[in-house]
């Protein structure tokens, strides 16, 4: 395919995806992940949203932004953080009273992954896309209920509990036989 029918291709799948979704929402496989500070200043910007239900977004139990109360373009300075902190970034749902998080499904009571984050969503801008409704079954998740976007961030998956402590299991085998050894 040439260029000319690339750019096409890419300019038609835009305008048809801006019709189903008037703001943009993280791509499928990007869930899961984490969202990890780069090191200095993080601004949060709000990108949109289709939900019904009106949802919050927090750091820190810090207010962000609200779904339904919040401009789309609305910037939000969150501070400074040390580069390899680790953002969770909470979702409220005023309508049910449930929290979910971005990172694993471990972290959401229903035990499913209620968050997008994809890196270079544009050049250095991470978008992050949050789904509320409580237990959706899997490809029903529209992910579309609260985007925002920012920057001085990457993604790195989280190691679910249970690999961590396998991990750690193995480790502790290693200095246990080196120190038979030595």
């Amino acid at each position: 395919m040439n260029l000319l029918a690339k750019i096409a291709s890419f300019v038609a799948a835009s305008i048809l995806s801006a019709s189903v979704f008037a703001h943009p929402i993280a791509i499928s496989g990007t869930e899961g992940l984490s969202v990890i500070a780069s090191g200095g200043n993080v601004v949060a910007k709000y990108e949109g949203n289709s939900a019904g239900y009106s949802n919050d977004l927090l750091l820190n139990l810090t207010f962000i932004f609200n779904n339904h109360a919040t401009a789309v373009g609305e910037t939000m300075d969150l501070g400074s953080f040390a580069a390899g902190t680790e953002l969770v970034f909470q979702l409220f749902v005023h309508n049910t009273g449930d929290s979910w998080y971005t990172g694993p499904a471990t972290r959401n009571a229903d035990g499913l992954i209620h968050a997008r984050v994809q890196e270079n969503w544009l050049p250095g801008v991470t978008l992050v896309s949050f789904e509320d409704l409580w237990g959706a079954p899997e490809g029903e998740y529209g992910f579309n209920d609260l985007s925002f976007s920012f920057t001085n961030t990457q993604t790195s998956p989280v190691p679910e509990s249970s690999s961590l402590l396998l991990m750690l299991l193995g480790l502790a085998g290693l200095i246990a036989a080196r120190r038979k050894n030595a």
